[in-house]
């Protein structure tokens, strides 16, 4: 046991993988001799040999067809997308091959492979490196996808990702790979791929979020909690399936609900989920659903990236506001 960052987090669950599972293979760009571009498989070419910790040219589509190829023949295939913004030629493969296996064979083959790719702005990187299009994702039918939040649930939900018997979209919150740690004991646990997490109660009003936006939640929940205001904090980790049943029962008590991501705000999840809570949940809602998330504009260069993404003092002002409504 020992305090890990989530990119050494992801590292270990990899090399856990690997050790536990001859199926289990990674492949990707710059992965094996170097490591990756944020080093998340530092060591592991020179741990488990180069057959398997494949370096590949730079093609995501063929990244993501090998991965789908190799899934579909036995093995169970982690296939790294340098950054999120580099994923759309993958898409093909994901949603037309991936996805679709299952069905297509009618269960004859399963396609249990995972797409791991950092996404999310808040580093000040250059253009197609901080994007976060996780609803595109999410609408295709037969994909998971999920996001971590702190360096323990990465290491146990990449870990439940690798053994699931479908493909899976593991999406890293680049901005929290060495800003937080905690203690992660490498015991090869995995957790629940469609469950959301409460990370705090609360009596007023519901918070949803997932990803690097938790940080801004946090401190959101304090602040509202210096003015008496109980926020309870759901993370909500598996995009796909949405773990509907806990933001109900969390809407039920506490009448009011406030989503915040850092993607565009037109057709983001807050909207599936605002959607869900007016059908389910109409006559226990004291507020309007509001939603915090940037404006529909890409990400702007580094300059101007902390005018894009949300800030806590943007979420504490929408809790104020549906707690004032009457």
């Amino acid at each position: 046991m020992g305090e890990l960052a989530l990119v050494e987090a992801v590292r270990m669950a990899l090399a856990r993988a690997l050790e536990d599972d001859p199926r289990v293979i990674l492949l990707g760009e710059d992965i094996g001799v170097n490591g990756g571009v944020f080093r998340a498989t530092d060591g592991l070419a020179a741990r488990f040999g180069v057959d398997r910790v494949l370096d590949t040219p730079l093609a995501e589509t063929a990244i993501a067809g090998i991965a789908v190829g190799a899934a579909a023949h036995g093995l169970r295939p982690v296939a790294e997308i340098q950054f999120m913004g580099f994923l759309y030629p993958a898409l093909d493969q994901l949603a037309n091959h991936a996805a679709r296996l299952r069905n297509r064979t009618r269960g004859r083959l399963t396609c249990p492979m995972v797409l791991r790719a950092p996404f999310g702005g808040g580093i000040h990187a250059p253009e197609h490196h901080s994007e976060s299009f996780e609803a595109m994702l999410a609408h295709v039918p037969g994909l998971r996808v999920v996001v971590p939040s702190s360096p323990a649930r990465a290491y146990g939900l990449l870990l439940a990702a690798i053994r699931d018997p479908d493909p899976v979209v593991f999406l890293e919150p680049k901005r929290l790979y060495r800003s937080i740690r905690e203690e992660v004991t490498d015991d090869g646990a995995a957790l629940p791929l469609d469950r959301a997490v409460m990370l705090s109660a609360g009596e007023d009003v519901t918070l949803v979020t997932w990803g690097a936006m938790v940080q801004e939640a946090r401190e959101a929940v304090e602040g509202m909690a210096a003015e008496g205001v109980s926020v309870e904090l759901i993370d909500l980790s598996a995009l796909k399936p949405i773990d509907r049943a806990t933001i109900r029962r969390s809407v039920a008590k506490t009448g009011r609900c406030v989503v915040l991501h850092e993607a565009p705000l037109t057709a983001g999840l807050g909207a599936e989920i605002a959607a869900d809570l007016a059908e389910h949940c109409l006559t226990h809602l004291l507020a309007p659903i509001r939603r915090v998330a940037p404006p529909d504009v890409v990400i702007p260069y580094p300059r101007l990236e902390d005018h894009y993404m949300p800030t806590t003092g943007q979420v504490v002002g929408t809790i104020r506001e549906v707690m004032e409504f009457s």
